[in-house]
């Protein structure tokens, strides 16, 4: 259906004014509702990449240590598509801003110029036919006057002409004004006839031709805005659509990570993270009290059999883990704890307080907390040797310590690896120099190389360490799952004779999971004191829990004691039971107890609560 506002629409300037202006005005108002969008999709972009940040793992802290699972991984890559997601609605904003908003914006200040040049082509020639009707209006009412002052001279002049007594002059002479009249009456005629076919020319152009075309142009801006408006939806559909091929691939993606998780992987993940490599304990022997049992041991035959029968430090250092043999076990928990000599007081040496004795606890109390704690003192081994453990990684269980060494092994040779890089760089920028002296001093290399070649040498000689710790450990676990390695260390758990054994090496395995080989052999005959002496006098040293100062000197004389001087500062190892006695450290190989009287203690409020864990 084809109209004409030109035709259709002559009579209606001012109602079309109208509408263009309201077409102009719904243009403008898309365009404020694409900039909010726009906003929008910003402000979500910005939002999906804070949370998407939130959740990344941080670095160099533990959350970097879950992402070996499937499942943390998978929940990386969400958080990584997440960000693309994000990145995608920034592209639509930024789309929504070039192809719609500055387009529509220049295309709204062209559309105002345009409608304000019709309308004021229309007003002019509005204006113009409402002069030539005023012009045609004048002429009319002056043709008017004039032919009704002609028709009073006419009669002025048939009543004079009538009357008898008028002269002939005033008859000439009305007769003169009459004519005069009636030839201005056909003057005004024909300027009114001549006013009037101009105006109707004119109007006949005003109303289909100069109108029409005027607002035939108007009728084609309109058309275009609402097509150029159509457009405009489109892209902004077009926009979004372009958009999801990719944010289906984000979401693809997401779908991806989901189905990678693997539950079997993660647990066997858990398994090689925390296993220890340790054998599971053996069955518990028969305590059979029907047989007559020593209970207690004296302090002068313990100590008499260990100054017989105790071996060098250097050779005893295995300990057997994660238990020790029964009957070692059954005289330690049944004998009490033996406290040191009571100490010298500060102004007299033999005067010093009584140290009391520590009543002895139920068997299978003291056997509870010995299996119980055993584990929790192997966790804080690393408190007491400085948080990050020995070089050798023998703090940690076997299967960790294997992987740990592993580690630090790949971990050298990417630096070597590094190094050797570095060297052949400048090997070849000497060579360089060598040919081409203008281009620099081969001697200033040298410097740099030998520096090089020393760090490879010295990370060579570090790798070579940790290898051979691997191969020992690795050697530990192949020896330790062979089925058919003869038992070591056998005793009859009814009697208090250990079954002679003399030949079988004994592989103990250290609470800190190193691994140590006893080659001494044992006598068939040796005392339940030697056996003590030998599980548990050489057990790794016990954490610190604080620091202390001595406020008067003391001789560590007795067995048990160790010796200060007057402001020595020591560590704190085992604070005082009731007894008026503190167990202190002065290094890895000497410790023992001295008055609390004696000392002023500092406790370590972290070593104090870890403490309470074993």
């Amino acid at each position: 259906m084809s109209c004409r506002w030109g035709t259709e629409l002559w009579d209606q300037f001012d109602n079309l004014e109208r509408h263009t202006h309201w077409g102009i005005e719904f243009v403008e108002k898309y365009t404020k509702f694409v900039k909010e969008r726009s906003e929008i999709e910003i402000s979500y972009a910005k939002q999906i990449r804070n949370l998407s940040k939130k959740y990344q793992p941080k670095k160099n802290s533990r959350e970097e240590d879950e992402y070996k699972y499937t499942s943390c991984r998978a929940f990386l890559m969400t958080l990584n598509e997440l960000n693309d997601y994000a990145g995608q609605h920034e592209v639509m904003a930024e789309d929504l801003t070039t192809h719609i908003i500055c387009e529509l914006t220049r295309y709204i200040q062209e559309l105002k110029a345009e409608r304000k040049s019709h309308f004021h082509d229309g007003r002019r020639a509005q204006q113009h036919i409402e002069n030539s009707w005023k012009q045609l209006e004048s002429s009319k009412r002056r043709f008017e006057r004039d032919c009704k002052e002609a028709d009073r001279a006419q009669q002025y002049f048939d009543k004079i002409d009538a009357d008898i007594n008028v002269t002939k002059a005033d008859v000439e002479k009305a007769r003169q004004q009459a004519q005069m009249k009636h030839q201005v009456a056909e003057d005004s005629k024909n300027e009114y006839l001549t006013f009037l076919q101009k105006f109707n020319k004119e109007q006949n152009a005003h109303y289909h031709t100069l109108i029409p075309h005027i607002f035939q142009k108007l009728q084609e801006m309109e058309e275009k805005r609402i097509e150029r408006v159509g457009e405009s939806m489109k892209t902004y559909a077009e926009v979004d659509r372009k958009v999801l091929p990719i944010v289906g691939k984000c979401l693809d993606g997401m779908t991806n990570a989901a189905e990678s998780i693997e539950p079997k992987m993660d647990t066997k993940h858990v398994v090689e993270s925390y296993k220890s490599g340790f054998e599971p304990p053996g069955d518990v022997e028969v305590e059979d009290y029907s047989l007559s049992m020593r209970r207690t041991v004296s302090e002068s035959s313990y100590l008499n059999s260990q100054g017989e029968s105790k071996p060098s430090r250097s050779n005893s250092r295995g300990k057997l883990w994660p238990f020790i043999k029964r009957n070692k076990l059954m005289s330690l928990l049944a004998s009490p704890r033996q406290p040191p000599p009571p100490p010298p007081s500060p102004g007299a040496v033999h005067n010093g307080p009584q140290s009391p004795q520590q009543p002895s606890e139920p068997l299978s109390h003291r056997l509870n907390e010995f299996m119980t704690s055993k584990h929790k003192m192997q966790c804080l081994r690393s408190l007491k040797r400085g948080g990050s453990g020995p070089e050798d990684c023998s703090h940690l269980p076997p299967e960790q310590r294997r992987k740990k060494l592993q580690a630090k092994i790949n971990d050298i040779n990417k630096e070597i690896q590094k190094e050797m890089d570095q060297r052949d760089a400048l090997s070849k920028m000497k060579d360089v120099y060598i040919k081409n002296p203008h281009m620099g001093d081969p001697n200033s290399v040298d410097p740099r190389l030998e520096e090089i070649c020393q760090n490879i040498d010295k990370l060579q000689l570090d790798a070579r360490k940790y290898e051979a710790w691997l191969v020992e450990v690795e050697t530990r676990l192949a020896e330790k799952s062979d089925p058919h390695r003869p038992p070591s260390g056998l005793y009859n758990s009814q009697t208090t004779t250990p079954v002679n054994n003399n030949c079988a090496h004994v592989n103990r395995e250290s609470p800190d999971g190193s691994y140590t080989e006893d080659h001494s052999t044992e006598h068939p005959l040796k005392s339940r004191s030697t056996d003590f002496d030998d599980d548990f006098d050489y057990e790794d040293p016990l954490p610190t829990i604080g620091t202390c100062k001595s406020l008067y000197p003391f001789e560590g004389q007795n067995e048990g004691t160790i010796s200060m001087t007057e402001g020595e500062l020591l560590y704190v190892i085992e604070e005082d039971k009731g007894d008026g006695w503190t167990r202190v450290r002065r290094n890895e190989d000497e410790e023992g107890y001295v008055p609390t009287s004696y000392i002023k203690v500092f406790f370590d409020t972290n070593a104090k609560g870890a403490m309470t864990y074993i």
